[in-house]
């Protein structure tokens, strides 16, 4: 008699239902995660991830909406979960949690929370989550930690549950070390109630297919999504590669150097030439971060259309020199890891551009983030997390996106949300003409953003911005998006400033950076110029300089004989704004 496991095997129609319906419980998950969370940063700004794992530790479903360099540690923390306390250690009702940047993703702020999942009294399944909380203690600067000491509190490998009981040690250490415990301990309630969700969803589809355990599926999605991702890479010349990107770094600029080899279907990234990890700044990156963002770049460009789980990175080899930038020693400060990690893709795609320039994007200008911190009237403490973008990059074939993010997908705490959980008020948040880099293809615009504190008392405000000094850049000719900038009372802030103290009317103003532009702007057909003009992403005046497109400022109309003559310069390499 055919069992059910074999019949997965034999029927790919069957196999793409249970598929879809495991994508479905995590999206469920998300979606419970979202409704329950207590802080802006999980329930607005989405800065979470929530995966399904097979009973050794490798991701086999997300949800839609998870952040990608989560749903590639996740897996590697769960492994080292299964290590520390053995099958045997796990049991029905646990619930296990770590920050360690070195076993998880990278920073303290990020809790990796994991529920196993029993059926029929056997361990089948974990669903896992990885969340930045509103708080972890340490200092609220930026770039400002020496080591990973001043940055937080650290949690080993610990149970939150055991289980179903409360181990209330660990709830009253974290309670005790964090500004905000109400949204923390809130938070991790809201996770461990959405894992518990996806686990009775996953119980209810083995129970549907009356299954022992999700090895028959986990084994035929794993094995599919690494044959095609595999099918992708072999379309990919064999070959060595350099690729180069810098970026603002603190103080002294970030170098990243990767060596991309293709061989059959492997690719392998290799970062040495990169900077040395940094002894200020917090910007350093473990290896498992370099992994995930080097996974997802890749991804993007080979296999866009194919749900993410462990089979999709089985191909694709990440290494880097300990003690560089991308594989940091202990205990090295790493909270601002993004200011780097955020740069990975383009370095990687400066290579790729040389073989396939139809796979790569131009440089985005996502994502900042600010944090607003202090005491209400009444005494208690606000903590408000808001991520905004700038202009996404530009690929062939298609412009940039205005202030989406990339490569993660967070998205943006409403102003509502903002205006009514902190005393900072919204006073402009507006497109910015000429943002997005000038190309065939046009890079993405950017936003200006200015908030001002209508607070009676002091408002600490934690700001990141990024490619201030390096723009996002453009590929295959396309210029670079704008630089961002960062005013405080119409200052400028200082170089490596990142903590403000703002009075009652004091303003911060954000000009977010654009996205790349692709190919030459003087390819871009004319009525697409006059048409970003039109809609007011481009002046005039750009679209004469940068586009060399003649257009009649007052009937919005192009002068076709100054365009062919500003073409003429262009060709000859006379400037066309002579």
């Amino acid at each position: 008699m055919t069992s059910a496991v074999e019949s997965v095997a034999v029927d790919p129609i069957t196999l793409e239902v249970q598929w879809n319906r495991l994508i479905s419980i995590m999206d469920e998950t998300d979606a419970a995660l979202v409704r329950t969370s207590f802080s802006s940063i999980v329930g607005e700004t989405r800065d979470f991830a929530v995966i399904m794992l097979d009973v050794h530790g490798r991701s086999i479903a997300q949800s839609n909406f998870s952040s990608p360099a989560f749903t590639v540690t996740l897996p590697i923390t769960t492994k080292h979960f299964i290590d520390v306390f053995g099958y045997d250690g796990i049991h029905d009702g646990d619930v296990l949690v770590t920050n360690d940047p070195w076993l998880a993703s990278g920073h303290l702020p990020d809790l990796t929370i994991v529920t196993p999942v029993f059926h029929r009294g056997a361990l089948v399944a974990f669903m896992a989550c990885a969340a930045h909380v509103a708080d972890i203690g340490g200092t609220l600067a930026w770039f400002e930690a020496r080591d990973l000491f001043e940055e937080g509190l650290r949690i080993p490998p610990s149970k939150l549950y055991r289980r179903g009981e409360r181990n209330e040690d660990v709830f009253n250490f974290l309670a005790a070390n964090v500004r905000v415990p109400d949204q923390v301990i809130g938070d991790i309630g809201a996770i461990v109630s959405a894992e518990t969700v996806g686990k009775r969803r996953l119980i209810e589809f083995l129970e549907d297919y009356d299954l022992p355990d999700i090895s028959g599926p986990a084994a035929h999605i794993l094995d599919r999504s690494e044959a095609a991702m595999r099918k992708a890479v072999a379309e990919v010349p064999d070959g060595q590669w350099k690729g180069e990107a810098r970026a603002d770094g603190f103080i002294t600029p970030l170098h990243i150097v990767v060596t991309v080899t293709k061989q059959d279907q492997d690719i392998w990234v290799d970062f040495t030439g990169s900077s040395e990890q940094f002894a200020r700044g917090s910007m350093n990156n473990v290896l498992n971060l370099t992994f995930a963002d080097t996974v997802y770049s890749l991804k993007c460009a080979l296999t866009p259309t194919i749900p993410a789980n462990e089979g999709i990175y089985r191909p694709i080899h990440a290494s880097a020199p300990e003690g560089s930038v991308f594989n940091t020693r202990f205990p090295s400060a790493v909270k601002a890891r993004s200011k780097t990690s955020f740069h990975i893709h383009n370095a990687i795609y400066n290579a790729l551009a040389k073989i396939s320039p139809q796979l790569v994007q131009a440089g985005s200008g996502s994502f900042w983030s600010i944090t607003a911190n202090g005491q209400w009237s009444d005494g208690s403490r606000f903590n408000m997390h808001l991520l905004p973008n700038g202009g996404k990059g530009a690929v062939l074939g298609m412009d940039g996106l205005p202030t989406i993010a990339f490569p993660y997908n967070g998205t943006v705490t409403p102003a509502e949300v903002v205006e009514n959980t902190s005393p900072l008020l919204f006073e402009e948040k507006s497109l910015l003409p000429d943002s997005g880099g000038a190309g065939t293809y046009r890079g993405g615009l950017s936003q200006k953003v200015v908030l001002s504190s209508r607070s009676a008392s002091e408002v600490i405000a934690s700001v990141r911005p990024d490619k201030v000094k390096f723009p996002p850049p453009g590929i295959h000719g396309g210029d670079p998006g704008a630089l961002g900038s960062v005013l405080v009372n119409g200052e400028p802030m200082k170089p490596g400033e990142s903590v403000v103290a703002l009075e009652h009317g004091d303003r911060i103003e954000m000009w977010l950076p654009g996205g790349g532009g692709v190919g030459s702007p003087f390819e871009r057909p004319a009525e697409s110029v006059l048409a970003d003009v039109v809609l007011g992403f481009v002046t005039v005046e750009a679209a004469r300089d940068r586009y060399g497109v003649a257009i009649d400022s007052q009937r919005l109309t192009i002068d076709v004989d100054e365009t062919a003559r500003l073409h003429g310069l262009a060709s000859s390499g006379e400037r066309t704004n002579s």
